[in-house]
């Protein structure tokens, strides 16, 4: 697949939610994200059930190490479950040859930014995950949820918006994100985007992942440069030419597939006492 057939299939079907209800246009874009997810890899077994009261999906591969990994999905924190991004987490629980939790957590408006945080602390409170690893509105989630943790896991970041995002901070709108679409999660979400830099470092261990094409790529530079200076050990990689959601594609779009394989590489090396950077 080239990449600007999926940004066409992609923006199509976002296109198609326009004027839906909540309820049906989570429905499609699960649909529609789910169509480009590959085969699950052979022999994983997954299950859905509660941790703590709420909603994940588990994937299990066959000779899984000891240890999980907690899986937070993307979508503005309004679309988006362990549906639309089942493709990514049975990749990355094949790749790290771990077990991987993804949440369904709660998404606005009928949830509120603090309720999702709290969702996804219980969940990390009843598995004691070794690494969070979140996509875009998941990553940001990943970075709050490791400010709140006693001993915070290492952190997979995959193209999160991080806190500081204004107008002067973000990079030229992409196709499939726009900066007005980055600025308006304040009002689809209150509190998701606080407008101060967070001080310090959310994590010792880091892996990040970044698309050329993507508004929020120069502030999560930025904020990379801020915690390599505080200290913190940080593996960043950008997928050239891709764009955000591209992610989805993986498995069908080689520059994003190879961007995707050595970021799992990484994550896999450091769990298991090694560091490629």
């Amino acid at each position: 697949m080239e990449l600007g057939d999926f940004i066409a299939r992609f923006e199509a079907g976002l296109a198609s939610l326009d004027g839906l209800d909540w309820p049906e246009a989570r429905r499609r874009y699960d649909a529609l994200c789910h169509s480009f997810a590959p085969p699950d890899p052979t022999g994983m077994r997954i299950t859905d059930g509660r941790v703590n009261g709420v909603a994940v999906r588990r994937f299990l591969p066959r000779g899984a190490r000891p240890g999980r990994v907690l899986f937070l999905h993307g979508g503005g924190f309004t679309i988006g479950s362990v549906r639309s991004h089942h493709g990514v987490a049975a990749s990355l629980a094949g790749h790290l040859g771990r077990e991987v939790v993804g949440v369904d957590y709660r998404l606005a408006p009928e949830a509120g930014y603090a309720e999702m945080l709290t969702e996804c602390l219980a969940v990390a409170a009843g598995i004691d995950p070794l690494a969070v690893v979140g996509d875009s509105a998941g990553g940001h989630l990943a970075l709050d949820l490791a400010a709140e943790l006693s001993t915070p896991p290492m952190l997979g970041l995959i193209y999160p918006p991080v806190d500081g995002i204004d107008a002067a901070t973000l990079g030229p709108s992409a196709p499939l994100l726009s900066r007005d679409e980055v600025l308006g999660i304040a009002e689809h979400c209150p509190g998701a985007l606080p407008a101060g830099v967070r001080a310090g470092m959310p994590a010792e261990r880091l892996e990040v992942l970044a698309v050329a094409q993507d508004p929020l790529t120069p502030p999560l530079e930025a904020a990379v440069g801020r915690w390599r200076q505080a200290g913190a050990s940080v593996g960043y990689r950008c997928a050239p030419g891709m764009v955000h959601g591209a992610l989805h594609a993986q498995a069908w779009i080689s520059e994003m597939r190879h961007a995707w394989q050595d970021f799992c590489q990484a994550l896999k090396g450091r769990l298991e006492g090694k560091d490629y950077r």
